[in-house]
């Protein structure tokens, strides 16, 4: 089957058939963003919850000027959270520091644990080290998976003043908490980090162990 043309993708988009607009989505990722975004445009406000989400994410990987402020537009207005938690996600693909303050009231002012989980990976995404304090609070939520993303989030920031209170999670009853934290400790050389990693390697789920092993290797490289 050939790829579709940009007026085939056009012309599916207009499709009353939810899967011919979602193929028409997909067959945009061969294309460059100044020629995909107009596109998917036309479906951000799709009847297909489906639809939206991937109209979405979409504009965080096919990025132009017009994407950052569609995206915080519906992160802040949105009424489905599953749109503004995609909304979110995409500001950290983005990788644009104007996101920081939108995604910082997203965490605090958001009534769904999802948005909010989104938001804190979504900081990590940015890279920037100004998201520790909300990282910090997000590691007391009652979500484990806000939990986890925070976790992650801290180790991509590198916030070494986190190592003492993220070692709590070495004995979470989770282990993908624990894992998350293997992976994040592998961003944060000290002393701290390598002696818990050595715990984690013995875990007894084999992922957070090799997690861990991966993560001694890298701050062994790194002369820790």
């Amino acid at each position: 089957m050939n790829p579709l043309t940009l007026k085939q993708i056009s012309e599916h988009l207009d499709s009353e058939n939810s899967r011919d607009r979602m193929i028409a989505l997909a067959s945009l990722r061969q294309f460059p963003a100044d020629d995909a975004v107009p596109l998917i445009k036309k479906v951000l406000d799709d009847q297909s919850l489906q639809v939206r989400s991937m109209a979405v994410f979409a504009l965080g990987v096919k990025q132009t000027d017009e994407c950052y402020p569609i995206l915080v537009r519906l992160l802040e207005t949105d009424p489905d959270y599953g749109i503004r938690a995609d909304a979110a996600g995409a500001l950290g693909y983005l990788e644009d520091g104007r996101a920081f303050e939108p995604l910082v009231r997203a965490f605090y002012e958001d009534t769904d644990w999802l948005v909010r989980f989104s938001a804190a990976v979504a900081l990590g995404n940015l890279k920037d080290p100004r998201a520790h304090d909300v990282l910090m609070k997000a590691l007391d939520s009652e979500e484990v998976v806000v939990q986890q993303g925070a976790i992650a989030a801290l180790g991509e920031i590198k916030s070494i003043e986190s190592v003492d209170r993220i070692l709590r999670f070495a004995q979470s009853e989770d282990w993908l908490i624990r894992q998350r934290l293997a992976e994040a400790l592998g961003h944060l050389p000290s002393e701290k980090s390598v002696s818990a990693l050595k715990y984690l390697a013995k875990d007894a789920h084999w992922q957070v162990a090799e997690a861990a092993s991966i993560s001694l290797q890298r701050l062994d490289e790194a002369g820790i």
